[in-house]
């Protein structure tokens, strides 16, 4: 992995070269491996404050760097680099992050995020 500044991601470049996930915030950007049934997203994230409540399949993360505050259910806790977390089926939950973070989410809906037009770079 890369070493995080200013403008560069610790993501290596096979991870980069995956296809973007499209993905509907401002400073969030993402790198989309597909499966069948799942969805695995690297994602690199700009201070944008907070992503509102919401729900969806099963999800599991873990925090390359940075940090961030999440909400699962009623109870928050602030996750740094090192740790993992896991959001139940149908749980609702809201994440709020004040500085860049870099992490990786499991979906276990296959359908979590599309990937942008013409973004593949691993498949020509």
């Amino acid at each position: 992995m890369k070493e995080n500044s200013c403008n560069q991601s610790i993501f290596p470049d096979e991870i980069r070269n995956l296809p973007e996930a499209d993905i509907p915030f401002k400073g969030v950007k993402g790198w989309l491996s597909q499966a069948c049934c799942h969805q695995i997203v690297f994602f690199d994230i700009e201070p944008i404050g907070k992503v509102a409540e919401h729900k969806h399949g099963a999800q599991w993360g873990h925090v390359f760097d940075g940090e961030m505050k999440l909400t699962i259910g009623t109870k928050t806790k602030t996750y740094k680099k090192g740790d993992s977390y896991f959001i139940p089926e149908g749980v609702l939950h809201s994440a709020s992050f004040k500085e860049r973070t870099q992490l990786m989410d499991y979906f276990a809906d296959k359908e979590r995020y599309e990937e942008k037009k013409d973004t593949c770079c691993c498949c020509d």
